[in-house]
């Protein structure tokens, strides 16, 4: 089974790449995948502002979904700009 995480914006920069397949042992959730991370980029992506998607579904702030094979969890930096 595998997870695929994409990062976006300065995640990217942070994970050294735009998309990283995670294996999965089977039961296993977000909180898991991220201890399994450098932890650096670990650290970045629970930021309080850092959002998540799941499959393309945005989640709550604090959300530990189960996952499956096959799913993309997407890390969206905070947005800035003018």
């Amino acid at each position: 089974m595998v997870v695929k995480l994409v990062f976006l914006g300065r995640l990217e920069d942070l994970a050294g790449v735009g998309e990283m397949a995670v294996p999965l042992d089977g039961g296993q959730r977000l909180a898991d995948v991220l201890a399994g991370l450098p932890g650096p980029l670990a650290d970045a992506l629970r930021g309080p502002k850092v959002k998540l998607a799941l499959n393309g579904a945005l989640l709550s702030p604090g959300a530990d979904p189960a996952l499956a094979d096959g799913d993309e969890l997407a890390f969206l930096p905070p947005v800035s700009g003018g």
